[in-house]
């Protein structure tokens, strides 16, 4: 069983919120444990948030705990009607993830039969010192960088196994695929979106993340080629159509890679589109089915091209400056 960091953080944050507590003689010393617990969180953006939520709620629940209790008095009631309008109180002001830890610093007041202002000052210690220490020990947070490339490079290498694929039924109508890449790369998609969200969560004071955003755009993709794949097998046999398209999907397996150079390949197929258009028109309407389904297939794989394209900017002149550089 494997022990995550959220978990070691709660441990070891815990006791220690509970120990200067105590050890600054606060009374009710434990809710700055349970303060601690509740802000730790999976990401660095999750943890601030969390921690603004509870400050602000349980500052609000104790100015409602001192009105209720010190004018209506220490009853279940009072403490019934206090939540009754403490609770659309957090709602309105969006603290909702505060109400549980506001309700332990008001069980707190409702215990202590007595508000002074001492005892007011203390849950206020308490409060500070339980979220004080799940803030900072969230900021530490482990990177996923060696996690989110080993998943990069999986689905890169599944693209390109799709498109050689779907290369090979265009050539000899190939059917002993049975489309695990795909299935696969939906899985590792999930995992990595996920892993990225995390990941630009911890980065507070940047809005992009580059594996992120890479995420998001290959799942869009990864859509536009299962659509593809009813149109290939719509298209007909060994013909030059079938062949150029092929040739096509094969120029795409071998530069699936994080660099952007979808331009190439979007030229590339705008002189297929200019080919194609010069055919004959068709005469039956099996020939007209076959055109339909070709030109469905190229507006695909156009869209797949344009989201690449607009996911960064291109580098096709910085791959061509390398390669004039190497040829030299």
């Amino acid at each position: 069983m494997k022990i995550g960091y959220r978990t070691i953080k709660t441990a070891i944050g815990t006791p220690i919120a509970i120990v200067i507590a105590q050890a600054l003689g606060l009374s009710n010393f434990t809710s700055a444990g349970i303060l601690t617990i509740l802000t730790i969180k999976p990401s660095r953006k999750q943890s601030v948030l969390s921690a603004w939520h509870r400050l602000l709620a349980c500052i609000i629940a104790s100015i409602f705990s001192f009105v209720f209790f010190e004018l209506l008095g220490y009853y279940p009631i009072v403490l019934a009607i206090m939540f009754i309008v403490f609770i659309p109180v957090t709602v309105l002001l969006k603290v909702t993830p505060g109400i549980a830890t506001s309700s332990v610093i008001t069980l707190g007041f409702y215990s202590a039969g007595d508000i002074s202002i001492h005892f007011l000052f203390e849950q206020f210690f308490i409060i500070i010192i339980g979220i004080g220490i799940g803030l900072l020990l969230n900021l530490y947070m482990p990177g996923n960088d060696h996690k989110l490339k080993q998943i990069q490079q999986n689905i890169e290498d599944n693209f390109q196994v799709i498109l050689k694929e779907i290369a090979l039924y265009l050539r000899e109508k190939n059917t002993v695929w049975d489309g695990r890449e795909i299935r696969e790369s939906e899985i590792l998609l999930d995992k990595a979106i996920e892993l990225g969200e995390i990941d630009r969560e911890n980065h507070l004071l940047r809005s992009k993340h580059t594996y992120y955003d890479y995420f998001v755009m290959r799942n869009k993709q990864l859509e536009l080629l299962r659509n593809m794949l009813p149109l290939v097998t719509k298209l007909p046999n060994h013909d030059d159509i079938s062949l150029h398209i092929a040739s096509f999907f094969e120029g795409l397996a071998e530069s699936v890679r994080p660099e952007n150079t979808a331009i190439v390949f979007l030229e590339q197929l705008k002189e297929l589109r200019d080919e194609f258009n010069k055919e004959d028109l068709p005469s039956t309407y099996e020939e007209f089915e076959t055109r339909a389904n070709l030109f469905r297939l190229l507006h695909e794989i156009e869209s797949y091209l344009i989201i690449k394209k607009r996911y960064k900017e291109s580098d096709v002149s910085l791959l061509r400056h390398f390669r004039v550089k190497k040829n030299r």
